[in-house]
Order: structure tokens, then C-alpha cells, then sequence
């Protein structure tokens, strides 16, 4: 082999070799991140399919159902904390039932409100405590628009929880 098909060989599998390296840091780098939706449940149990368990300084995204008489407000302040539990239909509480305390410091969304679900971005602090960076709220999935139930011919009501 004459030396410059040897330096062409060697420059092209160079390349390939380190555009293979970065590739799998990426995709490492991403696996951590590509599963952030937990469910209260999960947080204790870990993930059902893989068992999986969030550790503390995690980012992690957490959704559920807001317990009844669990939301604290600080009368000072923004700051209010909250309980989670798993999305179950049709929708009881349970004492039995895994919680998560969610803390969070700014303004709640319109939507939010006791026996609503959420999903919250956060850290994990301290195994069942979320610090929320962000809280957002779900509206109901059976919201029909008033001019469209008009349109249907349907009576437009507010959903009953």
C-alpha cells in the first residue's frame, strides 16, 4: 500500500472511531435524561418495567393527583407545599395510598387546585420531597370548548369531581 492511501486510511478510520466515540457519549448522556416522568408509586417502588429508582439531586418530572387538604401556603410568601398521589380512576384518596410532598416558590397555575392533576419539574430533595422548579396543571381530557358544545347541540357543563 503506497503511504498517501495509508494516511487516507488512517485519517477516515480516525474519524469514524471518534465520530463513533462522541455518538455513544451522547447517547449516554441522554439515557440518563430520556425517562424523567415518574408516578408517586414509582418513586418508592421504582420504575415498573425496569425498576428503576430515583435518587436524590435527580431532575426528574413527577405527575399525580393533588391530595384533598394537603396544599400549605406560607401567608408571607409564594412558597406552598402539596401532596401527590397516583392518577386512579375513578379518583379516591387513600391513607394507604404512596404520597409525595412537592414544595414549590412562585405563582400556581389558574387550573391548580385540590383533587386536580399536576405534573411538576423538580428535583428530587430527600426521597419523598420534590423541590418544583416548575407546576403545571392538567385540564380535564373531556373539555369541550363552548361554542363547539353549542355547536353539538350539547349542554355545556362544568366537569363534577
Amino acid at each position: 500500500m503506497n503511504p498517501r492511501r495509508k494516511k487516507r486510511l488512517t485519517i477516515v478510520t480516525s474519524l469514524v472511531i471518534g465520530l463513533g466515540v462522541v455518538a455513544g457519549l451522547v447517547l449516554y448522556a441522554l439515557s440518563q435524561n430520556i425517562d424523567l416522568f415518574y408516578k408517586p408509586s414509582e418513586i418508592y417502588n421504582g420504575k415498573e418495567d425496569t425498576g428503576l429508582k430515583a435518587i436524590n439531586g435527580q431532575r426528574l418530572r413527577i405527575g399525580g393527583l393533588v391530595v384533598p387538604g394537603s396544599v400549605h401556603r406560607d401567608s408571607e410568601s409564594l412558597h406552598v407545599s402539596f401532596k401527590l398521589t397516583d392518577m386512579r380512576m375513578p379518583i379516591s384518596f387513600s391513607e394507604a395510598d404512596p404520597t409525595v410532598t412537592v414544595t414549590y416558590d412562585g405563582i400556581l397555575p389558574d387550573l391548580f387546585r385540590e383533587g386536580q392533576g399536576i405534573v411538576a419539574n423538580g428535583v428530587l430533595v430527600d426521597g419523598s420531597i420534590i423541590k418544583a422548579s416548575e407546576v403545571l396543571a392538567k385540564h380535564d381530557e373531556n373539555y369541550m370548548p363552548k361554542e363547539l358544545a353549542d355547536d353539538m347541540g350539547k349542554k355545556h357543563e362544568k366537569p363534577k369531581y
